[in-house]
């Protein structure tokens, strides 16, 4: 069965507003509840933006049931060390598991870089060494989160169950990496070669346990799996579907 989970935007809505949603989220029963990892709204067209981790400590005491996630976290938004605690910590503090969503983050000149470039944070151009930063935070995350890590991991939190990492892809090497080291892959359904991506992840899996995962625009409609897209999501194999309401929260909350 594919899960069916809900993802909101910060950018267009106060704090009471995204509480509010996120509660009608785990009330309505989808299977996760994930966060956006914006500084601020302007690549959204929004106004505001929460900071992902201090957001995600938030649901952690404000929801119950529902899983917590982030799609994705940019791993040049943080020191690669400070996003591997903040996601154990995430996953303590909820005593949930952790849907880590990890991303290469943008290029400097894409309107995706405009709010690193506002506040004068490290952008790499090159996008190979964007996919060897995520490398390193896999590399730091299989180390940090074994039980018979080094000792000098002692004093950092070790999360139970450990958080699936789950790369957004929009290369095939990024695909590739995310086969071969991380739980799970996701790709934009409207991405023109999402397939080519999933197949590229999938084949670099091999036989072990892999999640393929997608995010699409949240329509009412998609609610109904009998939808033909929902058919399509679900005949070419994906294991979770993530339905992102990125613009007013108004239009996914009642009245």
């Amino acid at each position: 069965m594919v899960a069916i989970d809900i993802q909101l935007s910060a950018a267009h809505a106060d704090w009471p507003t995204v509480r509010r949603a996120s509660l009608l989220a785990e009330e309505r029963g989808y299977h996760a509840l994930w966060v956006l990892d914006h500084l601020g709204g302007v690549a959204l067209g929004g106004t505001r933006g929460l900071e992902c981790f201090t957001w995600l400590g938030a649901l952690a005491e404000l929801t119950s049931t529902i899983d917590l996630g982030v799609l994705v976290a940019n791993t040049w938004n943080r020191q690669v060390g400070t996003l591997a605690v903040a996601a154990a910590s995430v996953s303590e503090v909820s005593g949930r598991r952790f849907l880590f969503g990890v991303g290469a983050g943008a290029s400097p000149t894409s309107r995706w870089g405009e709010e690193q470039r506002i506040v004068d944070a490290d952008l790499e151009p090159e996008m190979a060494g964007r996919h060897d930063r995520v490398e390193r935070l896999l590399d730091l995350t299989d180390a940090m989160w074994i039980d018979e890590r080094d000792e000098k991991f002692a004093t950092f939190p070790l999360p139970h169950p450990r958080p699936p990492r789950i790369v957004g892809v929009n290369s095939v090497r990024l695909a590739e990496i995310a086969g071969r080291r991380a739980e799970g892959v996701n790709v934009a359904w409207g991405h023109p070669r999402r397939d080519e991506f999933l197949d590229a992840a999938r084949a670099a899996a091999g036989e072990r346990e892999f999640e393929l995962t997608a995010w699409i625009h949240w329509s009412r409609d998609l609610l109904d799996p009998d939808h033909p897209t929902r058919i399509e999501m679900a005949d070419r194999g994906l294991d979770r579907v993530v339905l992102a309401v990125l613009g007013d929260l108004g239009e996914f909350l009642p009245g």
